[in-house]
């Protein structure tokens, strides 16, 4: 899926930017078709898997970006050309854009661009851009006739982390890189968040975390992890006060049995109380905080492909 906003973000910091996408793949391949990386002259971010076709494809794009070629489309047999084992062969869509190029997409459901030869647009993509643009429907990323059409990213999913400890950073290094969530991280200061924070964290820092609450999206996702039984209970409270999609608290049985009382004597009735879900994770994998973190973002996305698999369902 076309992500407009990484992009803009990434070209806001580095100047023009390179996107190679996977376009099209026969037999064995590292990647699915929509999969995507940017590349700019001192860094990349993405990944189109497959080793030595990420280095070839990014060495190129490199190339474009010095020569200032718009738009290139290759074709790359991975086993006799690459020497990789999978066998299989990709297309690859490379293009240079810069933020005035992307200011036509702010409103579009679709990005059908050509890419290669001179032919007129194919009639399918014409009208799969109509439906998506008409009536909402998914686009499917699909080459055809020297043309590419994507769909452009959904909003991502609101996902706020309370909690900068062991788990808290295990966690955002694992979800990070999904571009299906738009993350913000809240502690108590600076001192408590690693020196490097992954490329689109938003972070947050609050004497008292539970005072943003009223600030989060009314269907935003939490994960309450903080080094505070007190401040805990208190996110807890704040949140079951205000809309959210989904809340997380870690902590063992013992601790949600204490922690649902005092809820229960705050003026929270059990329904709502049993919205928050605690423990989180998966306990068969483990207590430590990867093992927590692997568990939380399966179950997460897990839950978005069901409900988008229930959305196309209905449509």
């Amino acid at each position: 899926m076309f992500d407009l906003a990484r992009l803009k973000d990434a070209i806001a910091a580095h100047g023009p930017v390179a996107r190679v996408v996977v376009a099209e793949i026969a037999g064995s391949v590292p990647r699915e078709v929509g999969a995507s990386m940017l590349v700019w002259q001192t860094g990349q971010s993405g990944t189109i898997g497959g080793g030595t076709l990420e280095f070839e494809a990014t060495k190129s794009a490199r190339a474009m970006l010095g020569r200032q070629t718009t738009a290139e489309l290759s074709r790359h047999p991975l086993g006799p050309a690459l020497g990789q084992c999978c066998g299989g062969s990709v297309s690859l869509v490379s293009e240079i854009f810069t933020a005035g190029d992307l200011e036509h997409l702010d409103e579009k459901q679709s990005f059908a661009r050509q890419v290669a030869g001179d032919s007129a647009m194919p009639l399918s993509l014409k009208r799969a851009e109509t439906l998506a643009r008409n009536q909402g429907l998914a686009v499917r990323p699909q080459l055809q006739d020297g043309w590419f059409i994507e769909p452009l990213r959904a909003r991502a999913v609101p996902l706020w982390f309370w909690g900068a400890g062991h788990v808290g950073r295990a966690m955002v290094q694992t979800l990070a890189g999904l571009t299906e969530f738009d993350i913000t991280w809240i502690d108590t200061s600076e001192a408590r968040f690693p020196e490097v924070i992954p490329e689109g964290v938003t972070k947050l820092t609050a004497d008292n975390p539970a005072n943003l609450v009223p600030y989060a999206p009314s269907d935003a996702q939490h994960l309450i992890l903080t080094y505070s039984h007190a401040l805990d209970l208190e996110l807890c409270h704040q949140l079951l006060s205000h809309s959210f999609a989904f809340t997380g608290l870690i902590g063992s049985k013992t601790k949600w049995a204490r922690f649902k009382n005092r809820l229960n004597d705050l003026g929270h009735a059990p329904d709502q109380i049993s919205r928050i879900t605690c423990p989180i994770g998966d306990p068969t994998l483990g207590k430590q905080p990867q093992a927590i973190a692997i568990g939380v973002a399966g179950a997460l996305l897990h839950d978005l492909k069901n409900k988008k698999a229930r959305k196309d369902q209905t449509a």
